[in-house]
């Protein structure tokens, strides 16, 4: 099977023991992506409302933070994605439509 990858030139970085900037923002990246998950457990799970808004704030600022970070990485080609199959994606569509179809209030056409 023949995938095709999506990535950009990579910037090279030094192959030294010593962390470098890939080394860096991958970690950053990590660390970004396990703050929002943990901010969305906290929203699911908040009663009080202005205290579920100040941290709906802070979950806004470190997911805006973390998809720079991704965009970043993804620039310098540190980052590589799958390029998706339309067969798949069509197979995958019609599949969830057939799900859908079983669900209450499922009369409205899906966007």
């Amino acid at each position: 099977m023949n995938t095709k990858q999506v990535q950009n030139a990579e910037t090279p970085v030094p192959k030294t023991p010593q962390m470098n900037e890939r080394d860096f923002l991958n970690d950053m990246l990590a660390t970004e992506k396990y703050m929002t998950l943990s901010y969305s457990v906290f929203l699911h799970e908040a009663s009080h409302q202005a205290l579920y808004q100040d941290m709906m704030n802070i979950f806004t600022e470190t997911q805006n933070c973390q998809r720079e970070l991704y965009e970043l990485m993804f620039k310098k080609g540190w980052y590589k994605l799958e390029a998706a199959d339309a067969q798949k994606l069509q197979q995958t569509y019609q599949q969830f439509q057939g799900y859908r179809s079983q669900l209450p209030h499922s009369s409205q056409p899906m966007q």
